[in-house]
């Protein structure tokens, strides 16, 4: 009897605990499938569907601009489908189908920092994609493009007219430039040295040999600008870039009036190093791109000389405009010189005179739109994120008419 009881007893036992596992199953999968409700609600919240509606105006608007653009350049553009979905606001549906492979850069030192960025934003979207970057002075762009071992050519100045030509002989037709970036030359200085500003023509006479934009007299000492913080024995120790560079023709072109540069200009590969150099200097002053800035110099003021207007004039200057006027001679125009900050209202609305604008170079056949690869990563360059990295790493970005203009025409 005793016996029997016990085998129910233990039965029963083992029933209980059954259901106590089936009891805490149960909660269990309760418990898994509310989690997944919930996640499935706030992955709604952060990702909402974009309405029918809104893709219509988006694309709406579009139309719009293309049409605009299309009426500047006296023909119809078509902006792709595949470059409308790219402009969405949601960012996880950005990404285009067949964007793989490699993109080679050759060029620019200036836009290097640029480019890099913009390749490792662009990879966190296509990590299928490889970057080869060079940065080995602008020159060094359209050579390569040229013989076909890059994609892309940064420059940080226009293409020549030789540069052009040698392009053409080969591939029959000019290659494409876009512009990408503003940007600007600064003169700098370490930050405790006195002086604020430099004319064009003291400038000129620093650095050239030849003194073309009109100095009288050659200047190489800090006395020769009213700095006695060296001295009267301290030369001035220029720095620049080398013959390679963009920045460097560029500043040939604007600073020297196309002259000569003093033997003494020590000339070094990058924006970066000439700054360090300045800045590590007694006494050092040199030019490079404003985008290379740090907190261990400081950019000087340029003056260019202006007309005057209501300007105040002795009797005499009056009576001898009369008499040139009486003679039928042209009456001179006065000048008065205004310095000029290299900041970003300056730049932008083009007062500053050493601002420029930065490319990149491509080999675009006409009619033709480039490969999805290059045409992606361009696209990117030219969006809104890609113009706010510009702006957050000390460069300017350019106007949206001009974008889109760009993005239509890499895409046709």
């Amino acid at each position: 009897m005793s016996h029997t009881y016990s085998i129910q007893f233990y039965c029963n036992a083992k029933r209980r605990v059954f259901k106590k596992r089936q009891a805490y199953y149960v909660i269990l999968t309760l418990v898994a499938i509310l989690y997944a409700f919930n996640a499935a609600q706030a992955q709604a919240v952060i990702e909402p569907k974009e309405p029918k509606e809104a893709r219509e105006v988006e694309e709406r608007r579009i139309a719009a601009q293309t049409d605009r653009i299309g009426q500047q350049n006296n023909r119809p553009i078509d902006i792709p489908v595949d470059l409308i979905a790219k402009q969405k606001t949601d960012k996880s549906s950005n990404s285009l189908a067949g964007v793989y492979g490699s993109i080679s850069s050759v060029g620019s030192d200036t836009l290097a920092t640029l480019v890099s960025l913009w390749a490792q934003r662009f990879k966190s979207v296509y990590p299928h994609v490889k970057f080869q970057i060079q940065a080995s002075g602008s020159a060094t762009a359209p050579q390569a493009l040229t013989q076909g071992t890059a994609t892309i050519g940064p420059m940080s100045r226009a293409l020549t007219t030789s540069e052009i030509s040698r392009f053409t002989q080969k591939y029959g037709y000019p290659p494409t430039t876009l512009i990408v970036a503003v940007d600007a030359i600064a003169i700098y200085v370490e930050k405790n040295n006195p002086i604020q500003a430099l004319s064009l023509e003291q400038v000129d006479a620093l650095f050239s040999e030849t003194r073309f934009c009109g100095s009288k007299e050659k200047l190489s000492k800090w006395i020769d600008l009213g700095v006695t913080k060296f001295g009267e024995g301290r030369d001035v120790l220029l720095y620049g870039r080398n013959s390679a560079s963009g920045t460097y023709d560029l500043f040939k072109q604007q600073a020297l009036c196309d002259g000569d540069f003093k033997t003494t200009v020590n000339e070094l590969p990058g924006s970066s190093s000439v700054v360090l150099s300045i800045a590590s200097s007694l006494g050092g002053m040199g030019y490079a791109a404003l985008g290379h800035s740090d907190e261990n110099v400081k950019a000087l003021s340029i003056g260019v000389k202006v007309p005057m207007t209501n300007a105040p004039s002795t009797t005499t200057s009056n009576n001898d405009d009369a008499l040139a006027r009486s003679n039928n001679e042209e009456v001179p125009i006065k000048y008065r010189t205004e310095y000029i900050e290299p900041n970003t209202e300056n730049i932008t609305r083009d007062k500053y005179p050493l601002s420029r604008y930065l490319y990149i170079v491509v080999n675009k056949p006409p009619n033709k739109a480039l490969p999805i690869l290059e045409r992606a990563f361009l696209g990117f360059i030219l969006s809104e994120e890609g113009q706010n990295m510009v702006r957050e790493n000390g460069y300017y970005s350019i106007n949206q008419v001009l974008r889109d203009k760009q993005i239509a025409f890499i895409s046709q």
